[in-house]
């Protein structure tokens, strides 16, 4: 468990932007992308094997949400003219997809939630900051829409 705890806050930390300068619109929807990517495919892990149904609900409601804000962002880059490679997962994001394919049962339920607590942190930090600082008015916007969602999924979150 101490293992996954600091694996976890190294992903937190290593996906944090500590950028001097605004983020560019690239920067963002990249890390955007992948943020969704991994939501999705935890999720889908998770709803394979879980026996909780309120987990199973939460994990439904990552994919579909999650489906969404990608959509949102690529409608956001076409306005935006901003040309980006297809989503890919971080480093860190794999090493927490294998980790929760590692596991099994209850072990896994609670690895997904911990990694969900962390993973929306990051994407609550990622989205409002670029809505405040971001370099392409379209994509301000998407991300100004999408930090209440991923402020409702905290509160979520808390509450399993």
């Amino acid at each position: 468990m101490n293992k996954l705890i600091i694996a976890a806050g190294a992903f937190v930390l290593a996906s944090s932007p500590a950028y001097a300068e605004p983020m560019t619109a690239q920067q963002y929807v990249a890390a955007a992308g992948a943020g969704d990517l991994y939501e999705r495919e935890s999720s889908k892990i998770v709803m394979g094997s879980t026996e909780d149904p309120r987990i199973r609900d939460f994990a439904q409601m990552m994919i579909s949400n999650h489906t969404k804000s990608t959509a949102e962002v690529k409608a956001a880059t076409a306005a935006a003219r901003v040309k980006v490679a297809p989503a890919r997962l971080k480093p860190e994001q794999a090493k927490m997809i294998a980790q929760l394919k590692a596991q099994q049962g209850k072990a896994r339920d609670m690895t997904y939630l911990t990694q969900q607590k962390m993973a929306h942190q990051q994407a609550l930090a990622l989205h409002q900051d670029y809505a405040r600082n971001g370099t392409a008015r379209p994509l301000r916007d998407a991300a100004a829409a999408i930090t209440p969602v991923v402020e409702q999924h905290i509160a979520k979150l808390q509450a399993l």
